[in-house]
């Protein structure tokens, strides 16, 4: 077999099968390596997402590895822990809209308590359903990348004053400010941050608070972003009117526990998780973010090409970018 993905759900799958040529022999499964129970790689080149941890004993087998996400920093752990610079490849631009358009749904839905609503049809109770417009009002973008850009151009055009934190000014048209500017003026805060060692954590519960109260938090970018624990603590004390999270920093052991229906035996972590899932002000949606019909064929169909081009070059197109150390 010339290459296996995993975590490939079904629709993924026959996208991936429209663009695979003929003579490239390919295996598909949902599960992550984890579920799939293997004790070895089932081909030389192997594709994850993000849920995968690839055993460390499998270094001396794999010969490629190929995320099928934006972000790299799971393929960069692996490879700090072993210590050995496999070729790994990634995908930066497939999903930079579709990722920027299910931020802006999570923060119009909060903003007009779309999940109570639903709630409340029950009983055709509209107490307590007043929401907020977006025009206005001001979006805080942290990590104004290829997605972060596209979320700071979508508030634009809904009349929000859009703002952008980053230690790079990539984007001419993009108003910059501190973190801490940004905090005292947001009513909406979109993580869009790459993870990196450095800002693992980073919206803890004494940075939140310094927030203006009533913000709406969103999080499409990594769970380990944003602490489950300190994002629950937030809520409870009213600071927090909504929280929109597409991310998890427990999120293989947390999607492996839902799917198999094992998550009353869980980690405190998962447990937070759960709890949080319980408020009507909150948001949780499965990694799916990314997930459209047009971003789905882009990212068919570069995973193909980056197989095509490794399979005959040894390398990818999109190089994951690392170190042996795993610091970018």
């Amino acid at each position: 077999m010339d290459v296996f993905f995993y975590e490939a759900f079904a629709e993924e799958t026959d996208a991936l099968r429209r663009c695979l040529p003929s003579g490239i022999r390919a295996g598909f499964t949902p599960n992550t390596i984890g579920e799939n129970l293997d004790q070895e790689p089932p081909a030389a080149l192997i594709s994850i997402r993000t849920q995968s941890v690839i055993p460390l004993n499998w270094e001396k087998s794999i010969k490629g590895i190929l995320t099928r996400s934006t972000g790299f920093d799971h393929v960069n752990r692996y490879l700090a822990e072993i210590g050995k610079p496999i070729p790994a490849g990634y995908l930066p631009l497939y999903c930079s809209r579709s990722v920027a358009e299910h931020a802006m749904l999570m923060w119009m839905s909060l903003l007009r308590k779309l999940p109570r609503q639903i709630n409340n049809f029950r009983s055709f109770n509209r107490d307590g359903l007043t929401g907020r417009e977006c025009a206005g009002k001001v979006l805080l973008v942290v990590g104004v990348g290829n997605i972060g850009y596209e979320v700071y151009r979508i508030g634009q055009a809904l009349g929000m004053e859009a703002l952008g934190v980053d230690i790079v000014h990539r984007h001419s048209g993009v108003r910059y400010v501190t973190i801490d500017e940004g905090l005292l003026r947001a009513d909406i805060i979109v993580c869009a941050m790459n993870l990196t060692e450095e800002n693992r954590g980073y919206f803890h519960y004494r940075l939140l608070n310094q927030a203006r109260p009533g913000v709406v938090f969103v999080n499409i970018a990594r769970g380990e972003l944003s602490p489950t624990n300190d994002l629950l603590r937030f809520l409870k004390e009213g600071q927090l009117s909504g929280a929109g999270i597409d991310v998890y920093e427990n999120e293989s052991e947390l999607a492996t526990a839902l799917r198999s229906g094992s998550n009353g035996t869980t980690s405190d972590l998962v447990a937070a998780t759960l709890e949080l899932s319980r408020h009507e002000d909150v948001i949780l949606t499965p990694h799916n973010a990314f997930n459209t019909a047009e971003a789905l064929e882009r990212k068919a169909r570069q995973s193909i090409e980056q197989v095509e081009h490794f399979l005959k070059n040894g390398t990818f197109l999109w190089p994951v970018p690392y170190e042996v150390s795993g610091e970018k």
